[in-house]
């Protein structure tokens, strides 16, 4: 039975700003903790469908927290999928950068850190599209335990900010990596995935690499490229990564 939720906004402080994040709690039980996941949303910020995810993870019986990873230059961003939306959402996308990304991300897990129902639970991460590509990023650090990236664009050939790949960092992971691929994805090209794979297994990484005949954004019921097939096959590899995490205390 999935578990009843308690989903709202809240405030995360940090250094620099505060990041407004939606949360999602499991409730209606004693037990007192649950391993935490940090939802990384696409361009178009922490709209209905980044919403929808984080309670569907908390009804699995985890804290989801969905910062707004655009949080300096798009407060409250909430957009469709639009050619106007995306193209508004990747003009925020290409203010970001490494740094102050890590930074946000290290700022939820501190704040994740000093919530009674998180504590000392493993905390791990997913992201679709960009939010892919920052999923990716995020599990360099090291309290990271487990990976989701969905359709992680551009992983391979860039960072945000400009420098090395993403990808080049990949020996800093420690934790678990899931990475789902749709085999006509227009932004990703297939030879970009087998350089993500190599590259996971030159660094030892565990990790599966997921390819679907499907575009991008398949995992999105709100997008034209959502696939059903691929969306449930993929749900099921989530949940799969995210029990083990919780098992791994």
């Amino acid at each position: 039975m999935p578990y009843q939720i308690d989903s709202r906004w809240v405030t995360i402080p940090s250094p620099t700003l505060t990041i407004d994040a939606y949360q999602a709690i499991p409730t209606g039980t004693e037990q007192p903790q649950f391993p935490a996941v940090i939802v990384i949303h696409e361009v178009f910020g922490v709209n209905a469908h980044i919403q929808a995810v984080t309670d569907r993870i908390a009804q699995e019986g985890y804290v989801a927290i969905a910062p707004n990873w655009f949080q300096r230059t798009a407060p409250g961003l909430n957009l469709g999928y639009g050619e106007a939306d995306l193209a508004l959402g990747r003009s925020h996308k290409d203010q970001t950068t490494t740094e102050t990304i890590l930074a946000d991300a290290q700022a939820v897990m501190d704040y994740l850190r000093s919530q009674p129902c998180v504590q000392h639970q493993p905390i791990g991460t997913i992201g679709f599209c960009f939010g892919g590509h920052m999923a990716y990023l995020v599990g360099t650090l090291p309290e990271i335990r487990a990976v989701a990236t969905l359709y992680g664009s551009g992983i391979a050939v860039m960072t945000p900010g400009g420098g090395a790949p993403t990808l080049t960092r990949t020996a800093e992971i420690q934790g678990t990596v899931y990475a789902f691929f749709g085999n006509q994805d227009p932004l990703i090209s297939n030879e970009q995935v087998d350089a993500i794979a190599a590259e996971l297994v030159t660094q030892g990484t565990d990790h599966k690499i997921f390819r679907y005949d499907a575009g991008h954004g398949f995992f999105c019921d709100q997008r034209a490229s959502y696939n059903p097939i691929a969306a449930a096959d993929a749900w099921e590899h989530i949940k799969e990564l995210f029990t083990q995490m919780a098992r791994s205390v």
